[in-house]
């Protein structure tokens, strides 16, 4: 078991409809200790940890009662203090009401105070301060193409929010469903990349936008790389998004939420399919996690400690995560509240907690050293 005398530790937040969960092991990572939920009672939609201040985490908390709020943390997840301001249309705009916060992105290292944030009904927001207030991004709220934006099955929400390493005036955001879209001039101006993706359910399977994207990666260490799982397949972009090679190829299915880097290898992607848009559970009933090593160009099945019959779970789009050490850890939740852990790149798997309320998003950090 861990201690807090150690000077590094591996810390894994562990959202769920029910609190947040906080689980801690050594970096050998063989023995992990679980905490008390935190911000009980509450849907914890995405928790992520600031990378410019790794002890700095943030939590998008929704209560059906108390309402929708940012927290913050600034001890590694230990104690969680509510923020003042949440992210949400004026009254003035005539838009819905806020219902979720569904993602939380830290700014560029070069803006320390800046935070984004993705709601439902689908909007991107940032603050300035820390997630103290909060202002309306224009330019992509007011999109031309917004028209083309419809719910999906979860709803019409924005996620997977990303800043090119490289230039913090590139920004990555998803709309499910709208599609990807990219600004490169710090947020002013958006362009929908979506070029090559499929879109079988619409009357135009390759429109500029309307896409039910339902997860992006940006890779930290090649910025113009990312990955997608769509509604209709799974795809990497060489080019900031300006063109999708479909990667789908050796997959069971694909249809899917999960996906996953190593971020230490670019070339090196995890997924979870799943069955179908119908069922939306693992294929099979078999939990497999599929690992590609040549970005996608074949796919090696990990199912090594995994629930082989009878699993017929969800891994939602933040479910899943990746801790960058050497070997890589890999790490995801289940529907069913199950918590899997890979020490080993994925070869093996163990189940480090079990019962947990329904696992909605994982983020994994090394702190200390």
């Amino acid at each position: 078991m861990i201690h807090d005398s150690e000077k590094s530790r591996v810390v894994l937040l562990v959202g769920t409809r029910k609190g947040l969960f906080r689980a801690t092991s050594g970096l050998g990572r063989r023995e992990w200790r679980l905490d008390r939920p935190y911000l009980a009672g509450y849907e914890l939609y995405h928790a992520c940890f600031d990378r410019r201040d790794v002890t700095t985490a943030y939590a998008a908390a929704n209560h059906a009662v108390w309402g929708v709020h940012v927290h913050r943390s600034t001890d590694g997840g230990r104690t969680w203090e509510l923020l003042p301001g949440a992210p949400h249309y004026p009254p003035a705009e005539d838009a819905p009401s806020l219902k979720a916060i569904w993602y939380l992105a830290p700014g560029h290292a070069s803006a320390p105070e800046m935070l984004y944030a993705g709601i439902e009904p689908a909007g991107l927001f940032v603050s300035r301060n820390r997630g103290a207030s909060w202002q309306s991004v224009a330019g992509l709220n007011r999109h031309p193409t917004r028209h083309t934006w419809q719910p999906a099955k979860g709803g019409l929400a924005l996620h997977s929010i990303y800043i090119d390493p490289r230039d913090a005036r590139r920004v990555y955001a998803a709309v499910s469903a709208g599609g990807v879209y990219r600004s490169d001039d710090g947020c002013a101006s958006w362009k929908p990349v979506n070029r090559g993706i499929r879109a079988d359910y619409l009357p135009d399977p390759s429109p500029e936008s309307g896409h039910c994207v339902h997860r992006i990666v940006l890779h930290p260490a090649r910025p113009d790389r990312l990955y997608q799982q769509s509604h209709t397949g799974t795809y990497r972009t060489d080019d900031r998004g300006e063109n999708w090679i479909e990667i789908t190829d050796g997959l069971p299915s694909d249809f899917g939420y999960a996906v996953a880097t190593d971020p230490n290898d670019a070339d090196t992607v995890f997924i979870v399919p799943e069955e179908s848009s119908h069922i939306r559970t693992t294929v099979g009933g078999a939990i497999t996690v599929y690992r590609s090593r040549n970005a996608g160009g074949d796919w090696q099945p990990l199912t090594r400690g995994l629930p082989r019959e009878n699993a017929y779970v969800t891994v939602l789009r933040e479910a899943i995560d990746t801790d960058g050490l050497d070997p890589c850890g890999v790490y995801f939740g289940t529907s069913s509240g199950h918590l899997f852990a890979s020490r080993d790149g994925g070869e093996s798997w163990k189940i480090i907690a079990g019962f947990l309320p329904r696992i909605l998003c994982v983020e994994a950090a090394v702190i200390g050293g």
